[in-house]
């Protein structure tokens, strides 16, 4: 007997695929088409990793199915390229972020080959590569021309020995996470996608989408952040009646108001601070609290603090002086970078005016006047107007419409729409990411890049010190000529967001070659949306978010006919070690090439794909490894004990008796069942646990029974198997005498006929106890069934001294005597 040697095997088969284009994507437009996508890779040093191999396992089993199934499937790879990481190598290893990027990515390339993932190859992109950052180039000119693409002034977490800009999340307690030097806000001049114009699209689109997990909705809704209320207008008259407008959804509220804070880098501070007192102090609060994230400052576990400027605005309906504040809980970006203060009815504002001691004025009333003042907490119930003016008595759902009305009347304000979607700030000063195709002349002001003058190409001669954006080091880069005048201009050296990149590569695998245009329109159109969009839930915002946004741009510039991308979603769980996710940190982790090398592919695959459901977390297990390599020996062995049987011919008979019958039975059983959890469900651990229940049947099926029915077991295993391992069932495939790919074979189906028993087992009970187990034909009459049970010697002898009350018969699984 030969043995499973899965090395040699994977070997092989990897490089058959290659040469006698298994993978290659099918074009034939009389098949379905499917587009089965898993999100492309960051190329860091440290290769794949097993999440990574999770998610290309899932990937590739509903790609592989779908083939089988008569689909002509798109199952494309590539590399998310550009980014930091590669910048800072740069920095510390002393090379190119090109080198070491490409270099990575041919070594992914390589571990994802390994795992006998059928990628088409031929449409591989990598979006650090020219041809491919040319045509982002292309998108953000689109975005310009649509009036999409802006530049402003605006205040960003700066690292002043980085020099650069950095997110959110990359501010830690209030420290640059690479080089924990002090963060402070900066106001720079910075790209913008208008991502808002879109906002209600975006929202009302997730109503389309039920393939998607109800929680990554929700976290896009939230994200979105729709606030329906009105603005408020209140003026400064110190400031000649300069307006501030604020968005409340309580507008019933209004005539609570005892306080308007101000984020401290409101444009309008600086004035009202000017030659008063408190303007150094509140200039070192302003600097202070400029150290601090956004996250930080808007934590609900953040202390809210604040400072009086030492001016007023006029409340638009009382003309009431209203105390102007500056807190860290309000942010620029946010709103209007202004809120209004009502204490009595709100939880934070309550707290605030308590810890400034702040008026408190109550102006909405339970009904049964339970509220007792002075209030010990924020009021945020229903009730009725009090202290209101022309609006006391008045129910305070009511209010809300009708002072958001009379706001509106008086051009005071009015109803409105509010989002908590902000724009999309594009700029990075960072060397290694996509060009922003933009000039600046003193002449002509600013001007694109001509279409015919893209790619903007990165330059070699940059100096990477980590002292500043590595591109202001380029003259060859930063010196140009107009495109327009002809005079000299410089180059816009910021570089775009790598989520940019991210959000139209899909669109890209459906017309890879392209040289001209991102692609073509009537190919996109044969693909998409992506049928199966798979990868990680830490996505479910920005990615997928800005994804869905650049796809209702192009729907809208005609370039492509959907305005959803991705119409099923799987967000795969973590892998797990000993309870927690594996990170170097914790020294957890388990490299997948290091399974690969000592089980093969097939077996770390099979163990991925059986050991959770896919959207579930996954808790590694060597053992559980060790389960499924055996199990693959165990398919191994039995294939090659009956292998002299599929050279022989064999006559089908007319009807299957005894075994023969009841393993044809299991294997339509094991079809129906392995079908419907891979195609319906994506529950492949129990598509898995159905192929074992059926190699269990063919182990204990009897040397003298039936060959035709066993042989078509084995065959019909080997199909079912492929998707997941798909190395051992080519070469299984093979060894039974079949000379094309098990991969390009038919799918099976199951007889419906081979699953209806003649015979089943029901249990007999006494009084609700089971004395008896008894076998029946299916096809019995329940009278037939009661006689059948009363023959019985057992139970005769069990009620022999009873009076038989009733008998109750429940065809197929039980029958109850009631006797006393």
């Amino acid at each position: 007997m030969a043995d499973y040697n899965p090395r040699q095997i994977e070997d092989k088969w990897q490089g058959y695929w290659e040469q006698a284009g298994v993978n290659r994507t099918d074009e034939d437009p009389a098949k379905p088409k499917y587009y089965a996508l898993e999100q492309f890779p960051y190329p860091s040093g440290d290769g794949l990793h097993m999440g990574h191999m999770r998610v290309y396992s899932i990937g590739d089993v509903v790609a592989r199915f779908r083939r089988m199934n008569g689909y002509r499937v798109l199952h494309p790879m590539g590399a998310d390229a550009f980014g930091l990481p590669a910048e800072n190598a740069a920095i510390h290893r002393g090379v190119n972020p090109r080198e070491w990027t490409i270099n990575n990515m041919e070594k992914i390339r390589k571990e994802q080959s390994l795992l006998g993932v059928s990628y088409d190859w031929d449409r591989y992109l990598g979006t650090c590569l020219p041809d491919y950052y040319k045509l982002t180039q292309w998108l953000f000119l689109l975005f310009y021309k649509r009036g999409l693409a802006y530049r402003k002034k605006a205040f960003v977490n700066w690292c002043p020995d980085c020099h650069t800009v950095l997110a959110n999340e990359q501010v830690e307690d209030g420290k640059c996470w690479r080089c924990d030097s002090e963060v402070t806000k900066k106001e720079l001049e910075q790209w913008f996608l208008k991502i808002t114009d879109y906002a209600e699209r975006l929202l009302e689109g997730l109503d389309r989408l039920p393939g998607w997990p109800d929680k990554v909705r929700a976290m896009q809704r939230n994200w979105i952040g729709k606030s329906e209320g009105a603005h408020v207008t209140f003026t400064i008259p110190e400031l000649q009646d300069e307006k501030v407008t604020v968005f409340t959804t309580r507008p019933d509220t209004l005539y609570g108001v005892s306080y308007m804070v101000l984020a401290p880098e409101h444009p309008l501070v600086p004035q009202l601070i000017k030659g008063k007192a408190s303007e150094t102090k509140v200039l070192e609060f302003i600097e202070q609290i400029k150290k601090s994230s956004d996250i930080e400052r808007t934590s609900t576990e953040a202390e809210k603090v604040g400072l009086a400027t030492g001016a007023y605005a006029k409340h638009p309906l009382t003309g009431e002086k209203i105390p102007i504040w500056i807190a860290n809980y309000v942010l620029m970006d946010y709103g209007t970078g202004a809120v209004m203060g009502v204490p009595a009815h709100d939880e934070r504002d309550f707290q605030f005016a308590q810890k400034y001691e702040l008026p408190i004025q109550v102006v909405i009333q339970p009904q049964d006047d339970s509220l007792i003042e002075p209030i010990s907490e924020a009021y945020t119930g229903d009730g009725v107007l009090v202290s209101s003016g022309p609006f006391d008595g008045m129910k305070n759902r009511e209010a809300i419409q009708a002072i958001a009305k009379h706001l509106n009347e008086n051009q005071q304000g009015g109803p409105t729409v509010n989002y908590r979607l902000r724009d999309w700030l594009i700029s990075r000063q960072r060397y290694w990411g996509t060009p922003i195709p933009m000039t600046y002349c003193d002449h002509c002001g600013v001007v694109p890049v001509p279409e015919d003058q893209l790619p903007v190409v990165l330059p070699e001669d940059v100096v990477f010190d980590g002292k500043r954006n590595p591109l202001t080091t380029s003259d060859s880069f930063v010196h140009t000529t107009c495109p327009q005048c002809g005079g000299e201009a410089r180059r816009e050296t910021d570089t775009m967001d790598t989520f940019i990149d991210s959000s139209w590569y899909f669109f890209r695998y459906a017309d890879v070659q392209n040289s001209e245009q991102p692609f073509d329109p009537d190919k996109v159109n044969q693909w998409l949306p992506v049928d199966e969009y798979i990868g990680g839930v830490e996505h479910a915002v920005l990615h997928l978010l800005y994804s869905r946004f650049f796809t209702k741009v192009l729907f809208d510039e005609g370039m492509v006919a959907v305005d959803e991308p991705f119409t099923s979603l799987l967000t795969q769980g973590m892998v797990l070690k000993d309870g927690a996710k594996m990170s170097k940190s914790k020294g957890n982790v388990v490299s997948p090439l290091e399974i690969v090398d000592k089980y093969g592919a097939d077996t770390a695959r099979l163990f991925i794909l059986f050991a959770a459901p896919p959207d579930r977390d996954l808790e590694w297990s060597e053992s559980g490894v060790e389960g499924s390599y055996r199990f693959l020996n165990r398919v191994w062995r039995i294939i090659d004990q009956h292998k002299d049987l599929f050279s022989q011919t064999l006559t089908t008979p007319v009807n299957y008796e005894g075994e023969a019958k009841e393993l044809r039975r299991l294997l339509h059983q094991t079809i129906k069942k392995v079908t419907g959890d891979m195609g319906e469900r994506n529950h492949f651990n129990t598509a898995i646990s159905a192929t074992m229940e059926l190699v269990n049947g063919i182990y204990s099926y009897p040397k003298h029974a039936d060959r035709t029915i066993l042989k078509e077991a084995l065959e019909k295993l080997v199909i079912l198997l492929a998707p997941m391992v798909p190395h051992i069932t080519e070469e299984l495939w093979h060894m039974m005498g079949h000379s094309e790919s098990v991969h390009l074979q038919a799918w099976p189906t199951y007889d419906p006929e081979a699953l209806i028993l003649d015979e089943v087992e029901i249990a007999v009970q006494i009084n609700g106890k089971v004395r008896e187990k008894l076998i029946v034909s299916t096809s019995a009459s329940r009278e037939e069934v009661e006689k059948q049970v009363m023959e019985q010697e057992r139970i005769q002898a069990l009620i022999a001294d009873k009076t038989v009350r009733k008998v109750i018969v429940i065809p197929g699984k039980l029958v109850n005597i009631v006797a006393k």
